[in-house]
């Protein structure tokens, strides 16, 4: 395909670490989940920062040499209590500014190996408790506690080109789509900045 297209057309993949990874052993290295990065950032901001960003360049250093230049990553979703949830182990903590920042590092890493990151999944799975893949996961919290907590990420995380949608009714914001297919978070860009910035 690289012969066909060259290397302008992009090419995905979910390589996280953890649990959500496409290739393994022994073609490319296993790397901690989110979660685990997150505890030690817990135990040791500098040290958790320092793996997010490696997790991330290391990421890239396997995936762009197999033609890869795209990861859907980072994951940007608080779950609302640790362990809670579908998206548990993927997710680098409960806490908005320690999502950011490990966020922020991960995909700083993937960047600087080469590979574009794709954040995910906007504007946040965390509340969503159920699996999207089998059935809707409907969130009732308030407008403004969404603000403060679950979509903080999503616009406090800079220099990323590419999100991915999260398959989640959020009652506040419209109470008949859910994310992924509504017009008021996907019109435009603009309408969803609105909507996460307030």
């Amino acid at each position: 395909m690289r012969d066909a297209v060259g290397w302008h057309a992009p090419v995905f993949i979910d390589q996280e670490g953890g649990t959500v990874r496409r290739l393994r052993p022994p073609l490319v290295r296993d790397y901690p989940a989110a979660s685990l990065i997150g505890a030690l950032y817990e135990t040791s901001p500098d040290a958790g920062l320092e793996a997010a960003w490696l997790s991330g360049r290391l990421l890239a250093g396997d995936l762009l040499p197999l033609g890869i230049s795209v990861d859907c990553a980072p994951v940007l979703d608080i779950p609302p209590s640790p362990g809670a949830g579908f998206l548990a182990d993927r997710a680098f903590g409960c806490d908005p500014d320690q999502v950011i920042a490990l966020g922020q590092a991960q995909a700083n890493g993937l960047k600087a190996g080469g590979v574009l990151p794709v954040i995910k999944h906007m504007p946040g799975h965390g509340r969503g408790l159920l699996d999207s893949h089998k059935r809707l996961p409907v969130v009732d919290a308030p407008l403004e506690t969404l603000r403060e907590t679950d979509f903080r990420p999503f616009a406090a995380v800079t220099g990323i080109a590419m999100a991915m949608t999260c398959h989640v009714l959020f009652e506040a914001v419209d109470p008949e789509h859910p994310a992924s297919a509504s017009k008021k978070w996907l019109r435009t860009s603009c309408a969803a900045k609105s909507a996460l910035r307030g």
